[in-house]
């Protein structure tokens, strides 16, 4: 095979969509890609939640299609030296290790039923927000894996029989992906960027720690195996990429800011998605902010030491424009946005909070919600 014909596969699974990208092995240059959406569902305010199924479906879906395509461009899916795969951060999924079928759905990271939960724990350390940052770099917030397997464990029966009988399974998005991709289906895997959001990871130990799980009464048992972000991770079980390896996991800001080549202390990225983040890398240091912001795992190369970010989290940036078209009719398609904001010459006073799962950073309020005001004739 002629080196000018290798390509590298990557697993995009995001909130509201899946994807599966091949690029140029030589230049990095995109070649093709699937993208499949996926269904968010929300039955009560503040619930949000994914059918594990459909995540996997969707991967797999993209992955074949992508095939299809390289086919019609002349190029063969065997020319897939190497697969990455990068995902959603936080959404949390319970499984049964011996079925391999969910215990319930996935609660995707924005979802904020939790704010009990979140009550409950700030009530054993004199409500102070802050109280496990040292260890795990995050503040107490429905953002996190940890309340809501925590609510799983309270609320769900299915979830309380399975870790009884040690058939209980936890992994954020990338972890339930391998689980199905990989090997026999029972290699039960995290990367150090996805664990850095449980909070149950120790940021120093890189491993989980007795007493975060021990505070949130949570079993180790249940937690995957925490590799670094560049290793390998398996060969791919079935499908057209049947023995390919997936050889990078990282959670999907982490992803943006390897990919923007953020790799010198001081740089940063922002993206723009169904949320906004910017990272910061502060390279080998592990730095606490005093103003709102978290402390996370920017990425781990094999046996390298792990590089280490502030996060300013955003819950609702380009989903605010989707909630516009969708509940407002503001307009008919999300590319009019551009178009429409450079037709006024200001904003008119009128201010939208679009603060649908709460705020984050800076604030951590959980109980804030979305605030539109300031109307006049001219709106």
């Amino acid at each position: 095979m002629q080196d000018d014909n290798l390509l590298i596969g990557a697993i995009d699974q995001g909130t509201s969509s899946s994807r599966f990208l091949v690029f140029s092995a030589k230049d990095f240059q995109l070649i093709t890609y699937h993208q499949v959406p996926i269904k968010l569902i929300s039955d009560q305010a503040g619930w949000v939640e994914i059918d594990p199924k459909a995540i996997i479906d969707s991967v797999v879906e993209c992955i074949e299609k992508v095939s299809e395509y390289l086919a019609e461009m002349g190029l063969s899916h065997r020319n897939i030296k190497t697969v990455g795969l990068t995902n959603q951060r936080e959404t949390s999924i319970l499984w049964d290790k011996v079925t391999g079928k969910p215990l319930y759905n996935a609660i995707v990271w924005l979802d904020t039923r939790t704010h009990s939960t979140v009550d409950e724990m700030l009530a054993k350390c004199n409500n102070n927000p802050n109280y496990l940052k040292m260890e795990c770099g995050l503040p107490f917030s429905t953002y996190f894996s940890a309340l809501k397997i925590k609510w799983l464990m309270d609320n769900v029966p299915e979830v309380k029989e399975a870790i009884k009988e040690n058939r209980c399974a936890f992994g954020t998005v990338d972890s339930w992906i391998l689980w199905n991709l990989v090997g026999d289906k029972s290699v039960h895997l995290t990367d150090v960027t996805n664990a850095s959001r449980t909070m149950l990871m120790n940021l120093k130990t890189l491993d989980w720690d007795d007493y975060l799980c021990d505070f949130f009464a949570i079993p180790k048992s249940i937690l995957p195996q925490i590799k670094s972000s560049a290793e390998n991770y398996g060969s791919i079980n079935s499908g057209c990429l049947k023995g390919t390896n997936i050889t990078a996991v990282l959670g999907d800001q982490q992803a943006d800011l390897v990919g923007q080549l953020c790799w010198e202390k001081g740089s940063a990225k922002n993206t723009y998605g169904t949320g906004c983040f910017l990272l910061y890398n502060t390279g080998n240091d592990i730095v606490y902010s005093t103003h709102g912001l978290i402390t996370t795992v920017a990425y781990k190369f094999g046996n390298e030491k792990p590089v280490y970010a502030l996060e300013g989290s955003v819950a609702i940036a380009g989903a605010a424009i989707n909630w516009l078209i969708d509940n407002l009719q503001f307009m008919e398609d999300i590319k009019d946005c551009e178009e429409i904001a450079e037709s006024v010459k200001d904003t008119g006073d009128v201010y939208f909070v679009p603060a649908f799962s709460g705020l984050f950073a800076p604030h951590w309020n959980a109980t804030a919600r979305g605030y539109l005001n300031t109307f006049t004739l001219n709106f």
